[in-house]
């Protein structure tokens, strides 16, 4: 891996790392629809925006097919269903779910990118994933049906991540990944408001919530995709999607806690097991 792919794969590590704890705290301020809707409402405007400051061209009347899609199954849904799932769980189950993504990418690999499934590839998946579930130290929940389904929706959204990693190595050729990190997020949000609309949002919404829900969306989506496109387009699905695998250690570095302290200073936060 060159020293630019290993610098990129370093900072999704750091930043995604962090977003399981905004979605943590966010959910109860916001409810799931409506953090999943702002993420990536805020973070495809801010982008589309920023495109057209310097002059990026998308060809969206040609692609918007493509930025639907990658949209819907690589932001909307997968943030959806997070956000459903952080009702129930901490922030650290969410991350080791989360490290299921590279196995779902390897097996969609080799059946649509023709990709050998070795032994060699198979045994360093699930060790990753064993050695996830060890590091993250994840606190004991009760498991009933809510775990359950909480377990479900995170697996799906490991999933979608993995199919929408493997649909741009395979035809995303055409797309620009700068572009697709603005567009595809804006197109997820033209899906999600709707449902969003009619939704309460059960507050109180803080300043202190406004600009967490801000971080998550400029940083873990809009800066995170504009990264995580471009290492899509360098090294393949499989090995981007490693960065879920790295994510659980640098959950418990010290930047990591000074962001849960922070976002636990709010009274409505205060209650809330984060990690």
């Amino acid at each position: 891996m060159r020293r630019a792919d290993l610098t990129r794969l370093i900072a999704l590590t750091v930043i995604w790392s962090a977003s399981f704890v905004f979605i943590r705290v966010l959910v109860p301020v916001f409810g799931p629809v409506w953090v999943a809707t702002l993420r990536v409402l805020i973070a495809g405007v801010a982008l589309v925006a920023w495109f057209a400051v310097i002059g990026v061209k998308g060809d969206v009347r040609q692609h918007w097919r493509a930025y639907l899609l990658i949209g819907v199954v690589n932001s909307g849904l997968p943030f959806l269903l997070f956000a459903y799932a952080a009702l129930h769980l901490p922030a650290s189950y969410l991350v080791i779910l989360n490290a299921a993504t590279p196995l779902f990418a390897a097996l969609a690999s080799a059946v649509w990118l023709s990709e050998p499934l070795t032994r060699m590839k198979l045994t360093g998946l699930f060790a990753g994933a064993a050695g996830v579930a060890f590091v993250s130290r994840a606190g004991p929940v009760e498991p009933d049906a809510s775990f359950a389904l909480a377990v479900a929706a995170s697996l799906a959204a490991a999933l979608c991540y993995a199919l929408a990693g493997v649909w741009l190595k395979k035809k995303g050729h055409a797309l620009r990944p700068v572009a697709i990190a603005g567009w595809s997020q804006l197109f997820a949000a033209f899906v999600l408001l709707p449902i969003a609309v009619p939704t309460t949002i059960p507050g109180p919404v803080t300043t202190l919530a406004i600009v967490n829900v801000s971080l998550l969306a400029l940083l873990c989506s809009g800066a995170a995709y504009l990264l995580y496109c471009l290492h899509i387009a360098d090294v393949g699905p499989t090995r981007a999607t490693t960065v879920s695998s790295v994510a659980p250690p640098t959950s418990d570095l010290m930047f990591v806690r000074i962001v849960t302290r922070a976002l636990t200073r709010s009274q409505s936060f205060r209650s809330m097991d984060c990690i």
